[in-house]
């Protein structure tokens, strides 16, 4: 509630199979309070599917799960599992589920998320928020720009996140016309210092302030 009363558009939380994020009680919980829009980050195992579609979240974002990882690393090899995520997408958009896959930006990906049949891309911006190189930080966004593109031009919904803080942010807000930024440890880090709400509108200023800048 405190993040939403900060200027949080979106809620996102991350069910993993292994639980390592949160549990099922607290995505139950989420789902009475959350009067905006619920994200629930998930892989496409049967069990968490049948979880989301007894919650009923605004919208699910399907990403890559591997335990030894910390959080998601890469987006979603959708290339590779198009039947097995086609059948997922159709289960959701028939409980009238918004779907977005978690994926790099990458031509043969995003035009694998259209033929599966979800309405969203959330572009991984890891690349970029690793970036030191002025030359690598400019060939990163430019690679974003090019995947938004081509996923406007096939009637999908951008999105974007992964590796975004208060410093990189606002470059990114000013080079990519997209429609949503997923944000987490950025500000939930710096949410033990000042407090949640203040966290975001933080945030929330910076990235108002940057897309400003590019009108």
């Amino acid at each position: 509630t405190l993040a939403i009363l900060g200027g949080a558009d979106i809620i996102t939380v991350h069910l993993r199979e292994d639980r390592r994020h949160i549990q099922d009680r607290d995505v139950k919980l989420l789902r009475d309070v959350v009067f905006t829009k619920l994200n629930l980050e998930m892989s496409s195992a049967p069990e968490i599917v049948k979880i989301a579609l007894e919650i009923k979240p605004e919208q699910v974002t399907l990403v890559p799960e591997k335990r030894q990882e910390v959080t998601t690393e890469g987006g979603l090899n959708v290339v590779s599992q198009k039947k097995a995520l086609a059948d997922v997408v159709k289960k959701f958009k028939d409980a009238g589920i918004l779907v977005s896959l978690f994926i790099d930006p990458e031509e043969d990906q995003i035009s694998a998320t259209k033929d599966v049949g979800a309405q969203y891309i959330e572009l991984h911006t890891g690349n970029y928020a690793n970036a030191r190189d002025v030359i690598v930080i400019r060939k990163t966004i430019e690679k974003l720009q090019t995947g938004r593109k081509i996923a406007q031009n096939l009637g999908l919904h951008v999105n974007a996140g992964h590796g975004l803080t208060y410093q990189n942010v606002g470059l990114l807000v000013e080079s990519l016309d997209i429609e949503e930024l997923h944000i987490g440890h950025s500000i939930v880090s710096r949410s033990v210092f000042v407090g949640i709400q203040k966290a975001v509108s933080e945030m929330k200023e910076i990235i108002f302030n940057h897309g400003l800048q590019k009108q």
